[in-house]
C-alpha cells in the first residue's frame, strides 16, 4: 500500500501561498529570499520515492514546474523529469511540455486511492488539491520545509479541522527546518 506524502514550503505562520513569488501575491517570494541553496535539490528527501512513486500536481503548479524542470539536468532534476506526473485538472490541458505527464482521471479522492494502492504519491504545492485530500482524510505524511518568515496572510497549510500528527524527523536545511509529520490513525 502506498502513501500520500505532501511536500510544502511553509512560513512560521503556516502560509504556503506563493513561496517563489510567481503568483505576485503580497509577501510572495518568501522562500526564495533566502537564496537558491535554501530551495535547490532534494530538500524534501524524496530520493527513491520519485523513482518508484508518482508526483501529484494541480494544473497551475504543473504549469509552473513544466517551465522550470525539463531544461535542468542535475541528478534531482533527472528524477523530477522521469517521474510519472498526475495532473489534477477539470480541463484537458496540453501536457506535452513535460514528459510523463497525464491528467488524473475521475473523482479526485477515488483516483488518489486507486493510484496510491501500489505506489507513493507526492503532492507538491497545489493548495486546492491539498484541501480535497485533507477533506477525504487521504494525507499520510507532511514533509514541511519551514522558513523563518511570517507573512501574515495567504493560503495556509491547515484549515480549522483538528488533526493529530506525530513528528517523525526534523533537520536544519540552511535557513529552514525540514520536518516530517505522520498522520495518527
Amino acid at each position: 500500500m502506498g502513501r500520500v506524502v505532501v511536500i510544502e514550503f511553509v512560513t512560521l505562520d503556516g502560509v504556503v501561498a506563493d513561496p517563489d513569488g510567481s503568483a505576485g501575491l503580497p509577501g510572495g517570494g518568501w522562500a526564495f529570499r533566502h537564496g537558491p541553496e535554501a530551495v535547490a535539490g532534494d530538500k524534501f528527501e524524496l530520493g527513491e520515492t520519485l523513482d518508484l512513486g508518482a508526483l501529484l500536481l494541480g494544473r497551475r503548479t504543473w504549469q509552473l514546474f513544466s517551465r522550470l524542470w525539463p531544461s535542468r539536468t542535475d541528478p534531482f532534476a533527472q528524477r523530477m523529469n522521469r517521474v510519472r506526473k498526475l495532473v489534477v485538472s477539470r480541463s484537458r490541458p496540453d501536457l506535452s511540455a513535460w514528459a510523463h505527464s497525464e491528467v488524473l482521471a475521475g473523482d479526485l479522492p477515488d483516483a488518489v486511492r486507486r493510484e496510491s494502492e501500489d505506489r507513493d504519491l507526492v503532492l507538491a504545492g497545489s493548495t486546492s488539491v491539498l484541501r480535497a485530500l485533507q477533506g477525504a482524510d487521504l494525507v499520510d505524511e507532511y514533509r514541511l520545509l519551514t522558513f523563518p518568515t511570517v507573512v501574515g496572510g495567504g493560503d495556509r497549510l491547515f484549515d480549522d479541522r483538528p488533526l493529530a500528527l506525530r513528528n517523525a524527523a526534523a533537520a536544519v536545511r540552511g535557513p529552514a527546518v525540514l520536518t516530517s509529520w505522520l498522520r495518527e490513525r
